[in-house]
């Protein structure tokens, strides 16, 4: 008589958790491609902040820079222009490297006044930065 060639294997009870795992590896991948594309070429309106931070969070040696309506930049209170501002910051990096600077820009400036400012504040490697929004009043 013929011999039954799977009696010599046992069963497998096991779960073989490897596939499982490559599956839903694949599954993020294919996620995150396909959000990162569909995101991509989205005009939007930058909308205002619906909370504000604290005023008791607020520390004196903070440093606030606003840019007015127009293009006119202040240190605090202090009309400045960019050669200034770079000087004075460096001053303010070399006494105290982690001050935290806050920029205020009137709505109605170019966004290129703002980047130039942002892009100061990065070559002067000041990372404690914030960017102040109206709060909107319901």
């Amino acid at each position: 008589m013929r011999k039954n060639p799977y009696e010599e294997y046992e069963a497998y009870d096991e779960i073989n958790v490897v596939p499982m795992l490559d599956l839903a590896w694949n599954l993020l991948l294919v996620f995150m491609i396909v959000v990162t594309s569909a995101v991509q070429g989205i005009s939007v309106s930058l909308p205002k902040a619906s909370a504000s931070a604290s005023a008791s969070k607020v520390k004196s040696t903070m440093k606030a820079i606003t840019i007015t309506a127009e293009g006119t930049i202040y240190l605090d209170s202090i009309p400045v222009n960019m050669g200034q501002l770079e000087d004075k910051l460096r001053q303010l990096k070399a006494v105290d490297p982690n001050f935290p600077v806050v920029v205020r820009g009137d709505e109605k400036i170019s966004y290129r006044k703002v980047i130039e400012v942002l892009d100061l504040l990065q070559r002067l490697d000041i990372t404690k930065l914030g960017l102040v929004t109206q709060k909107i009043v319901k």
